[in-house]
């Protein structure tokens, strides 16, 4: 909205002007000019500044083409055109004025604020408000969708009415301060209009305290409201609460604006006049995941038929590394065990407040209620995109987060979203667009695309994962490895053990093959040959987009077995992938992989151990064979875990 506003004189009478101050009011003294006027004068009162502009203003000024008076108020007035601007005009040679003509000046003073310097507090007129930039520098404030549940008997998240159902939905919410002074009345015809684009209405919602005897609070902006009016009194501060009704997304960049406009409307029979706007910018919090390197808080297992052992193995772990562990029990999971596949945790944050989001994978099998009806409650929000057609890629064990990387001195902070699909050049199984969309949207952990519908089930957290080192790198990047495992393998038939057998002590339908057996099976090895190719494209990826060196990775030895007996042809692990592993800290729940046993201990298990623990990490092996394993999944797949969010704060990210 311009500074500047032009004014016209009516020489003979007195114009009412009501002015914002930071307004410079311009006027054209020569186009006001009565006929044969020479000279003018110029008188002011003392809350008033004035200038002719390119001039050196004199007691008697001689009237020029393009003569400009640019007036501006020093303070806000203490009542109704308390100040006055006086232009006098003058004929050749003349003392007396020829006509008068006058100003008479009500100066308010009006600011939308903000908390633009992201400290926590609304501070008055930020010269910043009004736009939003990123980093440590930045400038901007910040909303939160209020995705969260504030009453436990209510069936939608706070950001689905247009009601505060309790004092504590506030804290969620953004402070806008509309701060005005000046007289404690202004003529009718002037008034505050609070408003929001119609292209932004259906993002945001406004409130404002209110006498209501069913409510404190009065929804006034958002959705179908795209105005509110308000009166000015005087000296005040009018308190408005604002809250995020959508996450960035394809169509929607994460910026709101909100606006107040203080206009004149001289005549009931004609519209508004918009005299000032001032402009505030707010940008929506991003969704953000949580890498393994960031320190558990609560863990989550389904309690399914046969799945005892597991939940064991789990609990055992859990209390370890004292972290809370949450069961969905069989009423609610109605025997879906991919607690993984079902969802996703993050969390959202502003300066003043955060807390965590699920995001509830469209995939929405038997365990689609849990996220909504156990998970969303006070202060813990939920978010959910949909597809009419869904696949396997779809599920969250095909959605991973690294941790903090730098790549060709580009530094990730919150680290890179990591999510799998067919190859590019291919037509096989995608995650679906809208999904896409959401992640790549929130800006913050700018995603990846792998190589994973060359598996069966089609996720990367078949063949990757993360684990913290005790190191200055802070962390290992784990990649299955046929080849390490044929190398394994080999190794130990050279020293004599070709006998020892897979999965002894298991009851399973699958032969228990030796390891010669398995090293002389040519179309098993040719298998694993494609499998290593795959994953070492993978590789090279993660590689290049997450500035890792082949120090920063792990080889974890698995082989894959194909499962389709025509195209397309996918695989899935032939023992327990040991890289689908949950993650506490220092301690891994890793899948029992049942290997060969050389000298009373299991050869997989102990190259694994030998492996991690000079990361600084304990392992602890999980029994999922039957419970999971003979179903296409393991242990990660099974689980979930909630985290704590990063130190750093995403809008100090340099984008």
């Amino acid at each position: 909205m311009p500074t500047e506003r032009t004014l016209r004189l009516e020489c003979g009478m007195a114009v009412h002007v009501v002015c914002v101050l930071g307004t410079r009011l311009t006027v054209d003294l020569y186009s006001c000019a009565p006929l044969k006027a020479y000279e003018y004068s110029i008188n002011s009162s003392s809350g008033v500044n004035t200038e002719i502009l390119g001039k050196n203003e004199k007691l008697r000024n001689t009237l020029s083409l393009g003569e400009i008076l640019a007036i501006s108020g020093k303070a806000p007035s203490q009542e109704v055109d308390d100040q006055k601007v006086s232009v006098w005009y003058y004929e050749k040679g003349s003392d007396s004025p020829k006509e008068k003509a006058s100003f008479l000046l009500t100066f308010v003073e009006i600011s939308l604020d903000v908390d633009a310097d992201r400290d926590g507090v609304v501070e008055k007129n930020n010269p910043n408000k009004s736009s939003w930039k990123w980093g440590p520098k930045g400038h901007g404030a910040i909303l939160l969708v209020n995705c969260d549940k504030e009453v436990s008997f209510s069936g939608f998240p706070d950001n689905i009415d247009n009601q505060i159902s309790h004092d504590s939905d506030i804290e969620d919410m953004s402070r806008i301060i509309l701060r005005t002074q000046g007289p404690l009345t202004l003529p009718e015809r002037y008034k505050m209009v609070l408003y929001v684009s119609q292209s932004e209405s259906d993002k945001v919602g406004v409130f404002c305290r209110c006498d209501g005897i069913f409510s404190k609070y009065q929804h006034i902006l958002g959705r179908k409201k795209l105005f509110h009016v308000l009166k000015f009194k005087g000296k005040m501060e009018t308190e408005f609460f604002v809250e995020g009704l959508c996450f960035p997304d394809k169509d929607f960049d994460g910026l709101i604006s909100i606006n107040v406009s203080f206009t004149e409307q001289p005549d009931k029979k004609v519209p508004e006049i918009p005299l000032f706007t001032d402009k505030v910018v707010f940008r929506m919090s991003p969704w953000i995941m949580t890498p393994n390197t960031l320190e558990p808080v609560e863990a989550y297992v389904c309690s399914v038929e046969n799945n005892d052992k597991f939940q064991k193995g789990v609990k055992n772990l859990t209390n370890e590394a004292e972290c809370k562990l949450t069961v969905c029990y069989q009423y609610m999971n109605r025997g879906d065990r991919w607690m993984q596949d079902e969802m996703e945790f993050g969390y959202i944050e502003a300066p003043h407040k955060g807390f965590p989001v699920v995001f509830d994978s469209p995939r929405n099998r038997e365990l689609k209620d849990f996220p909504y009806k156990k998970i969303l409650g006070p202060d813990f929000g939920h978010v959910t995109h949909n597809t009419k057609e869904v696949n396997s890629l779809d599920s969250f064990g095909n959605l991973e987060v690294s941790p903090p990387v730098t790549v060709n001195g580009k530094h990730y902070p919150l680290g890179r979203i990591l999510i799998g699909n067919c190859f590019p050049t291919s037509s096989g199984r995608r995650m679906a667009n809208v999904v896409r969309d959401f992640l790549y949207a929130q800006q913050v952990q700018p995603p990846i695309e792998l190589y994973s519908d060359w598996l069966v089930v089609g996720h990367v957290d078949e063949f990757m994962t993360f684990v913290p080192a005790k190191d200055q790198k802070g962390f290992r990047l784990l990649l299955t490895s046929p080849a390490a495992c044929y190398k394994l393998f080999r190794e130990k038939m050279e020293q004599g053990h070709g006998d020892a057998v897979m999965f002894e002590g298991l009851k399973t339908k699958k032969k228990k093959k030796t390891i010669t057996e398995l090293l002389s099976d040519k179309f098993l090895e040719n298998c694993n040959a494609y499998v290593q190719q795959c994953i070492d494209w993978n590789r090279d990826l993660l590689k290049q987009e997450l500035g890792l060196s082949e120090d920063d990775i792990i080889d974890i030895p698995v082989i894959f077995k194909l499962e389709s007996k025509k195209a397309p042809y996918q695989t899935a692990a032939y023992f327990p992938d040991m890289v689908n592993m949950i993650v506490l800290c220092n301690r891994v729940g890793i899948p029992k992989p049942f290997g060969p046993i050389i000298n009373g201990k299991c050869c997989l298990e102990e190259k694994v151990t030998s492996l991690l623990e000079p990361l600084g990490l304990e392992c602890a092996f999980i029994d999922d064979f039957e419970s999971y394993h003979q179903m296409l999944g393991e242990v990660h797949c099974g689980t979930n875990v909630r985290r704590k969010p990063f130190e750093f704060k995403w809008w100090n990210m340099e984008l």
